[in-house]
């Protein structure tokens, strides 16, 4: 389990390559691509199709809608020749996740409106292993990609899905083209991005699996973090995740947020629920800040926007925040963002607020 980056969908590309080459001189359109309803030269250009996609969703930054743009094949393109579209795509979108600055993003409709460089490439990735599956079972061949990309991708765009006993046949189950023992057949899917929350001079920036095991671990997650960063509490906290994600019980949008600075894409601490909300609408909220990010305002910024969001759901009535009574800094920034206090023990102050 770890990012994805451009190097992965290069990797995606070549084993697609070795897989359907020596297939190159069989009538592709009369054959039908696995369960998909395409024939297997519709679903390599496809493939195609959406690299080249991502690749221009990402380089030209787009906020709202699909970049108005679609490719062609010229007349008479061979099944040789569609393979070297797809690798020319896979190099064209490799390199722009390489050359895209952290934390860019653009937009894609699943499921909150924008993916990042890393979703980008997650997403062609998927889009290779998954449709060079369904070709290659058209075709009568054999397609195995390696673990370690499957695993990767259930990772970065599949945080719902609890990881199965391989990589691979969990990816095809989990997108309905196989089946897993001790799991109902999946008739609907779609992967998920990372959640993002603009407050104020912070962003609030959804932590994937694979982060929140390098975080766990004593690395960074991917973020480039202030000095004194990240705090123990945003490691603790990344280790429920992955906790709860290999339970299968993770709901990412109900998970750890990075907090990165606007002005320079540095991580200043976390900020997160300690679980779903429960049946009566409850989610307990948690955060912290590394000391060099303290005393600014960061934190109440941030709070209040992740405060906006989750009651604005409709699964959501009250969020709590249980505080040291002695952290009178942490009690401040509770109060500056409209929670109130509702009780108290020998350790813990309470603080509500209500929808």
């Amino acid at each position: 389990m770890r990012p994805i980056n451009g190097d992965d969908v290069n990797k995606a590309v070549a084993e697609c390559l070795t897989a359907l080459r020596p297939a190159v001189e069989r009538d592709w359109t009369a054959t039908g691509a696995g369960q998909v309803e395409w024939n297997c030269h519709v679903t390599a250009f496809h493939v195609a199709e959406a690299l080249v996609s991502y690749a221009g969703q990402l380089a030209g930054r787009a906020e709202d809608s699909y970049v108005p743009f679609e490719i062609t094949l010229d007349e008479g393109t061979d099944n040789a020749g569609l393979l070297h579209v797809i690798e020319t795509a896979g190099a064209l979108l490799a390199a722009t996740v390489r050359t895209a600055p952290p934390g860019a993003r653009a937009f894609h409709p699943y499921p909150f409106g924008s993916a990042d460089r890393e979703g980008f490439a997650a997403m062609g990735v998927t889009e290779i292993l998954l449709h060079t599956h369904d070709i290659a079972e058209g075709l009568g061949l054999t397609f195995e990609p390696c673990a370690d990309l499957a695993e990767s991708v259930l990772a970065w765009l599949f945080p719902h899905v609890q990881p199965g006993p391989a990589p691979w046949p969990t990816l095809l189950w989990a997108t309905g083209r196989g089946e897993l023992p001790g799991r109902a057949p999946v008739t609907d899917w779609r992967w998920r991005n990372n959640l993002v929350i603009p407050a104020g001079r912070v962003t609030l920036t959804g932590v994937r699996p694979a982060a929140a095991r390098d975080l766990s671990l004593g690395g960074d997650g991917g973020f480039d973090w202030i000095d004194g960063g990240p705090y123990q509490g945003t490691r603790d906290a990344s280790g429920m995740l992955l906790k709860a994600y290999e339970a299968g019980v993770h709901r990412p949008e109900f998970g750890v947020f990075a907090l990165v600075r606007a002005e320079d894409g540095r991580a200043l601490g976390a900020m997160g629920f300690h679980g779903p909300p429960d049946e009566d609408g409850l989610v307990e909220i948690g955060y912290d800040l590394a000391e060099g990010a303290r005393g600014q305002g960061y934190a109440t910024e941030a709070l209040r926007g992740l405060s906006a969001w989750a009651l604005a759901r409709d699964d959501v009535r009250i969020l709590l925040a249980k505080i040291d009574l002695d952290n009178g800094a942490s009690r401040a920034v509770v109060a500056r963002a409209g929670f109130r206090q509702v009780g108290a023990d020998d350790k813990l102050a309470a603080y509500e607020l209500r929808r």
